[in-house]
């Protein structure tokens, strides 16, 4: 059975749940690095290839592009509705203003990217490798970012209301002015972070495997040190 073309690939998860706003035809897509604004994707595009693409305003509506390769792509104010992006590589993605509500980005790569601006209440980085990325004002309430690889990583006034950060390893992540309330730090190795302080600590959920900055003390859920 022949190999099936990107242009056709992504042709076929348009289709599949349909174009929601106008775009260019799938040789467009495939030939060419910018991707008409507004464009909607839908269905499933496991694997495809959208290195470096302009998909600034694009929308992903209950998407599966699990493993798919976005490395340096623009998706600024882009939309990810619902869609699994599992294992899938934005590494240098400037995804500035996007929104992720409810998204699925477990395993995904997110080394070196800018996600300044992000909207993403209830969305999964499970696993993740936010490596170097900046989240700077990032709304993520709510949000899953157990295991995350967040080295160097900037949270500045990034709202973690709600949020596990549990047994991820965050060395050198600068978490300044950062919200913190009735956020799980179960098992999380802070111990080398900036500008963490006892206030924002006391807010959150710790317990005995928590490592954190010297000075800081941990305190469960329910209060007690």
């Amino acid at each position: 059975m022949p190999a099936i073309s990107l242009a056709k690939r992504i042709a076929l998860a348009i289709g599949a749940c349909g174009l929601l706003a106008a775009a260019g035809n799938a040789q467009a897509l495939a030939g060419a690095q910018n991707v008409p604004r507004l464009v909607s994707f839908g269905g499933a595009c496991v694997h495809c290839d959208l290195a470096g693409r302009k998909l600034s305003g694009a929308k992903f509506v209950g998407c599966d592009f699990a493993g798919a390769t976005l490395v340096g792509a623009d998706l600024r104010g882009a939309a990810f509705m619902g869609s699994n992006f599992t294992g899938a590589d934005l590494s240098r993605a400037d995804v500035r203003g996007a929104s992720m509500t409810g998204a699925h980005f477990m395993l995904a790569n997110f080394s070196g990217a800018r996600l300044a601006d992000l909207d993403a209440a209830g969305a999964n980085f499970m696993d993740a490798d936010l490596t170097g990325a900046s989240f700077d004002a990032a709304e993520l309430t709510g949000s899953n970012l157990a295991r995350v690889k967040a080295g160097a990583a900037s949270f500045k006034d990034v709202n973690f209301t709600g949020a596990t950060l549990a047994d991820g390893a965050f060395a050198g992540a600068d978490f300044k002015d950062a919200a913190l309330l009735h956020t799980s730090l179960a098992g999380a190795d802070l111990s080398q972070a900036r500008n963490l302080t006892q206030h924002q600590v006391d807010g959150a959920c710790s317990d005995a495997k928590t490592r954190l900055p010297p000075g800081l003390n941990g305190r469960a859920c329910g209060g007690r040190r």
